[in-house]
């Protein structure tokens, strides 16, 4: 039987335990993806990791949350979305204490794949459980105070989790979820509701079939983004021409492929609606979403070991040095999307790229003995600037690109593909950079790296401008500003689609 949420009030106790339970639940989302990759350069000390090793950290994570973030924002509309939020910070949990305590690279790998399920059951859902609990009239604030909320965490994140790596070590940047999933699941308990989508689980048509889950096209989605990553990270050591990096390479072509026709063939039941992409702006938004975010995936994975290793500043120090871009977002996002509303995105869609690629050109010339005030902040404000005029005409293009009964299943695919898009990059660059084994660790090795991804990000960056520049335009209808949804996915049941439950990119 269909359970009806209460309309909670933001001044009530249950209101305010409610919001408490999702901010701190994506906090450790939020906290895990500002500090894993400033903790890179200490765990591959400690584990003996390859450069390989770094890239499957990152990425064991970022694969297996973007092939099943769809996947769970359908699970929590099923079966209940306090149930599966739940389930979701228990695995999350879990997984993180697993990686804190992996003794080789291997082990961290596999709990970092763990960790993206966990994920991938817990984003969609922390801000799922929002949209579905609160009265109409108390929605808007309560988005609105998580997005702040969140962004104190996310700013939070450097600061603590370099301390952190510096005073205890870098397991301890794992460790420090249990703490607050405790918190979460008490808060969780007492006082959110439970809610489900009333469609999810009923039948219907003639023969009064219940709708189906598309764990096919998951699993199909996850092989396809698997095999591409195997390749390219396994390409440096064992050749392009290696029997296991053809097979991966084959497989994940193949993957792909399959995918789509099966997407296809299942029409508006499938975990991806192929119709979608019968609009043509959806299309390219989504395109110039991966090279976007490749460059900074691409970027942020370099950068941290980079002023590490050949800079010399500490975890701490290295923490913080993206904090204005943090900030810059959070500040300026609901400014360009109002903004995006009135002039259309394509403006701030071309521009923005190209302030953000001028910063990445800034920042390859920091160097040994650098200065953050002369050397590292200009390039990185004008990256986080770049960033700020990008994310909320994105978000606010997307939604506004498809009918609004697939605003879901839009906003969840969009961040999947931000999602792969950093995942592709940190997979791709060292190929291209020709960074392989221990490499990171010499100096001389990591600086040419270093500066031909940046050359590489920059690039991309200007490709999403000239994208922008020839194929953006306004969407046939208004879409109010919106705060960046790329951070924790939406899994917004379509017939329940409310502006406020659009989140923020980290």
């Amino acid at each position: 039987m269909t359970e009806t949420a209460p309309a909670l009030r933001l001044g009530t106790a249950a209101g305010r335990g409610t919001l408490l339970a999702a901010v701190l639940a994506s906090g450790m989302v939020f906290l895990d993806s500002t500090v894993v990759n400033v903790a890179l350069p200490r765990l591959g000390a400690d584990l003996d990791a390859t450069v390989s090793g770094l890239q499957w950290t990152i990425n064991g994570y970022l694969l297996t949350l973007a092939a099943f973030v769809l996947l769970g924002g359908a699970l929590g509309d099923r079966f209940g979305r306090r149930r599966v939020f739940l389930l979701g910070v228990a695995w999350f949990t879990l997984a993180s204490l697993l990686c804190g305590l992996a003794q080789e690279t291997s082990w961290l790998v596999a709990a970092r794949f763990l960790q993206g399920v966990g994920g991938a059951l817990l984003t969609p859902g922390s801000l799922s459980v929002l949209q579905a609990s609160f009265h109409p009239d108390d929605r808007g604030r309560a988005i609105g105070a998580w997005s702040g909320l969140s962004g104190v965490s996310t700013a939070l994140g450097p600061f603590v989790g370099g301390w952190l790596i510096d005073a205890l070590s870098w397991r301890w940047i794992f460790f420090l979820n249990a703490p607050l999933a405790v918190l979460v699941v008490l808060a969780a308990l007492r006082w959110v509701p439970e809610s489900r989508d009333e469609n999810a689980s009923r039948t219907e048509g003639p023969g009064r079939r219940r709708r189906r889950f598309d764990v096919l096209g998951a699993l199909l989605g996850a092989l396809a983004l698997a095999g591409v990553t195997y390749a390219l990270i396994d390409a440096p050591a064992r050749g392009l021409d290696s029997p296991p990096v053809l097979v991966a390479a084959l497989l994940g072509v193949a993957g792909t492929v399959v995918f789509v026709l099966v997407e296809r063939r299942r029409g508006d039941t499938a975990m991806l609606p192929t119709g979608l992409f019968g609009s043509r702006l959806f299309s390219v938004l989504n395109v110039f979403t991966v090279v976007v975010y490749a460059a900074l995936g691409g970027f942020t994975f370099f950068f941290s070991v980079y002023l590490q290793n050949v800079v010399d500043w500490s975890a701490f120090r290295t923490g913080i040095a993206l904090l204005p871009m943090t900030l810059l977002l959070m500040v300026g996002s609901a400014r360009a999307g109002a903004l995006a509303a009135r002039i259309g995105p394509r403006l701030p869609l071309l521009v923005g790229p190209l302030v953000a690629a001028a910063g990445l050109l800034l920042l390859r010339g920091v160097g040994p003995g650098a200065s953050y005030w002369r050397d590292v902040l200009p390039g990185v404000v004008l990256f986080g600037a770049g960033l700020t005029l990008v994310v909320a005409p994105l978000t606010a293009s997307v939604l506004a690109a498809v009918a609004d009964r697939f605003a879901g299943v839009a906003s969840g695919f969009n961040n999947a593909a931000a999602r792969a898009g950093g995942l592709l990059a940190v997979a791709a660059l060292p190929l291209l950079v020709g960074l392989s084994g221990s490499g990171y660790e010499q100096r001389g090795e990591l600086t040419d790296a270093y500066r031909g991804a940046l050359l590489w990000c920059a690039g991309l960056l200007a490709a999403g401008a000239v994208l922008a520049g020839l194929l953006i335009h306004r969407p046939p209808r208004a879409a109010p500003p919106a705060q960046p949804c790329h951070t924790l996915p939406v899994s917004t049941p379509p017939e329940r689609r409310d502006g406020s439950s659009r989140s923020r990119p980290s």
